[in-house]
């Protein structure tokens, strides 16, 4: 192998050494003028909110409480009333001085329901009590077994304590009149209701408000059955 006098070094070790043919380039230079990369967006620092901005957002926030503000005092205005009860004829299901709040919104008065009406000519205040027939159905009455009939069918009155005792103002059956409601207290034995001349039937334009939720005592919160 010839080697050269001066460094010593083959013909082949001397062509490692030159730089390479333009055909024998690999690959391309970078582009030191192309943008850089733009970071995602969650990690761009937040951007801060105008004090225009702040202003508009406390704004709408100040609208939907007014306008909240105005549908409430709307609805216990016109369809929404909160009502304490005076009494104990609904005893066991509500004593006396509870706070119901009641709702005649889209009411069509049924069997059942508790309902609070005013009734001048009975009483001066209004008062609570259950729907026990309306108009067109007949109710009598069996004493000596504590049973109430509607069209006579027996009715199961769960929410009663003791038996029904009997009623000298009683004298069934009645039919209950057009646009009207016969109403008893859950506290039959204490209680003066339809059963009564001095009450009688009940009007239903003289309806209040269905029984919606007792919001006292905060122990008894909830719908009455």
């Amino acid at each position: 192998m010839n080697r050269d006098e001066r460094t010593g070094a083959s013909p082949e070790e001397r062509s490692r050494d030159l730089p390479l043919s333009p055909e024998e380039t690999v690959g391309e230079a970078p582009d030191m003028t192309a943008p850089a990369e733009t970071p995602p967006e969650d990690r761009l620092p937040p951007k801060e909110k105008k004090p225009l901005d702040l202003r508009r957002e406390l704004f709408d926030w100040s609208e939907a409480l007014v306008t909240a503000l105005i549908l409430i005092v709307v609805l216990f205005a016109f369809f929404v009333r909160s009502i304490g009860v005076s009494g104990d004829s609904m005893i066991h299901t509500l004593h006396n001085g509870d706070g119901l709040i009641v709702s005649n919104l889209f009411y069509e008065p049924k069997a059942g329901d508790i309902v609070v009406m005013t009734k001048k000519t009975f009483m001066k205040d209004s008062f609570v009590k259950r729907i026990i027939a309306t108009e067109g159905q007949t109710v009598d009455m069996d004493f000596e077994k504590g049973i109430v009939y509607i069209d006579g069918e027996p009715q199961y009155e769960p929410y009663l304590r003791e038996q029904m005792w009997k009623s000298d103002d009683f004298e069934g059956p009645i039919t209950v009149p057009d646009g009207h409601i016969f109403v008893m207290g859950d506290n039959r034995n204490g209680s003066t209701d339809s059963r009564s001349d001095l009450c009688g039937t009940v009007d239903e334009r003289y309806i209040v408000g269905r029984v919606l939720l007792r919001i006292w005592p905060l122990a008894d919160f909830g719908t009455p059955d």
